[in-house]
Order: structure tokens, then sequence, then C-alpha cells
């Protein structure tokens, strides 16, 4: 079975999409990357801050940020009234973002453990961490 021309570029120009390096990064220097993830968590915190709630079964929270021991920052409140996809997918980036920019930088941290919240309720529709 022959294989067309044109499926085999496509192969190849998959292959090389989907294994590119983000080279941008590595030509950073240490306070362009912290200024990256400084508007990245910046737009992470404005999405969530849009959320709304009616009653506490709508509230959830999410870890955010990633120590250079592995732990998390914080952790972060919203409600499903904001795309709950959209804003897993950031912090996720994020998160991955921040361990690399921490081994890339030698960044050192405290390696307390920060525990998520024990519950969340909906005062004045608005998400509440209790801890």
């Amino acid at each position: 079975m022959k294989i067309s021309y044109i499926a085999v570029l496509f192969l190849i120009c998959l292959s090389f999409v989907a294994f590119q390096c983000d080279e941008d990064h590595l030509n950073l220097t240490f306070d362009e990357e912290q200024a990256k993830l400084n508007v990245l968590k910046s737009q992470i915190e404005d999405l969530a801050s849009t959320s709304t709630c009616n009653e506490a079964s709508e509230c959830k929270f999410i870890g955010l940020g990633r120590k250079s021991c592995g732990g998390l920052w914080n952790y972060l409140v919203y409600s499903t009234s904001i795309d709950t996809e959209a804003l897993k997918s950031l912090v996720e980036i994020y998160n991955q973002k921040e361990k690399e920019f921490n081994t890339k930088w030698g960044i050192a941290s405290d390696c307390a453990v920060t525990n998520p919240p024990t519950s969340i309720n909906c005062k004045n529709n608005v998400c509440v961490a209790v801890y």
C-alpha cells in the first residue's frame, strides 16, 4: 500500500507540532519569565473572581502554584458559574510553568504543607474558603 506524499508530509508536520519545545522561555531573563508567570496568575485570579454563587454547593477550590519542594502555594476558590474547564486548564499550565521556572532558576521555598479549605461557604454571592 502506497502512502501519498501529502500524507507523509502531514505526519511530519504533525510530529513537529506535537513535539516542539517552547524555545521562547529558554531565552527569557529571570525577570521576563517571572513577569509572564505573574500575568498568567493574574488572568487566573481575574477569571476566578468573576464567579458568583447562590449556594455553597456551587463553590469549588483548586491548588494554585508550585513550590520548589513540590507542594502548593495556596488554594483558589471559585464557583461553577464560570468556565471551570478553562480555569482548570489555565491553572494546570501555570502550575507546570512555575515548576519549570523553579527548576530552571534554582528557586528555594519553604516546604510547609498548605492545607486545603475545610469547607467553602457562599456569602453575598461570593465563595469564601473556611480554614
